[in-house]
């Protein structure tokens, strides 16, 4: 593949993902206004393959030998394969999601600085079929959907909150949102000051690189149907990288990790009992109920 600098063809010897190509720069929006963006990647399934293989080739000759061979590291968990490709992406976002994002501590970052400029009167509001309850048995999570009322009322104080905590923000600056100074006769609070006034609905940004692995296990969590709403948002768009980068891996992670399941030895050995034709309960299980539970629903789900 050849790439273009000043009119110059320029060849290149590095692996190249023709669906991560397709992608590079193109900004994919995400909740109100936010974006994922890739800004560069290296490495591929190749990659993965001939780091498994220790070898300086291209790796085997049929796809059908790949798939199988990345099937098996990611069904063993044999990791390091996986770091050798990596990825760089802009991301915008809420500093409440960036907060749970960064949780995720083995990865490269870069964030936007609000010390040294100005943020954009740009803050998250949710959809009106995103305003639920708090979960009675679940803190992290979110129960029923409010009533029209009750949602019109929380979407009212989220808006005015945070225009009225952007306007005082550009009154503690003394600039307009051009950063035109607003009063002349006097000076502004400093920027690292002022911006302690916005809440965590306010936009931020940064440069986010990791290696394939931890991409992974990023998406493990993020992409989870018990993950918030809008951390997922984000991961959704992040599959579909995760699926146009590397095809192969890709497919077995779905297959091992997201859809799969683990057991603990216990529950393994209620699953064991349960095929020999036993009839097992939760007293005789030797789980906790939480356990018992999570064994029920992986029982009992459909696809």
């Amino acid at each position: 593949m050849s790439e273009h600098f000043d009119d110059k063809p320029l060849q290149t010897f590095r692996a190249v993902s023709p669906g991560m190509e397709r992608l590079l720069n193109k900004p994919f929006k995400v909740l109100d206004h936010g974006f994922i963006r890739v800004v560069d990647y290296m490495g591929d399934d190749a990659a993965v393959v001939q780091a498994a293989r220790v070898s300086y080739g291209r790796g085997t000759k049929q796809t059908s030998q790949d798939r199988g061979l990345i099937n098996y590291l990611m069904r063993h968990f044999h990791t390091t394969p996986f770091e050798m490709a990596e990825i760089k992406i802009h991301v915008k976002l809420p500093i409440f999601v960036a907060r749970q994002w960064i949780r995720h501590r083995t990865a490269s970052v870069n964030e936007y600085s609000a010390r040294y400029s100005v943020l954009d009167r740009e803050f998250y509001i949710p959809s009106r079929d995103a305003i639920a309850a708090q979960s009675t048995n679940n803190r992290q999570g979110r129960a029923e959907i409010l009533s029209e009322a009750e949602a019109r009322t929380v979407l009212d104080i989220l808006r005015s909150d945070a225009e009225r905590n952007y306007d005082h923000y550009l009154d503690l600056l003394n600039t307009d949102e051009h950063g035109s100074p607003i009063d002349a006769s006097r000076s502004g609070l400093s920027r690292e000051l002022a911006r302690i006034n916005l809440s965590l609905n306010y936009y931020t940004q940064w440069y986010w690189k990791t290696n394939l692995h931890n991409f992974m296990n990023f998406l493990r969590l993020r992409a989870d149907k018990h993950a918030q709403y809008e951390i997922r948002a984000y991961a959704d768009i992040l599959m579909n990288v995760l699926e146009q980068w590397v095809p192969l891996t890709h497919a077995a992670f779905r297959e091992h990790r997201l859809d799969g399941v683990q057991l603990s030895a216990t529950a393994l050995a209620v699953v064991r009992r349960m095929i020999g034709g036993e009839k097992v309960t939760e007293a005789s299980s030797g789980l906790t109920k939480r356990e018992w539970d999570d064994l029920v629903s992986v029982l009992e789900s459909k696809p």
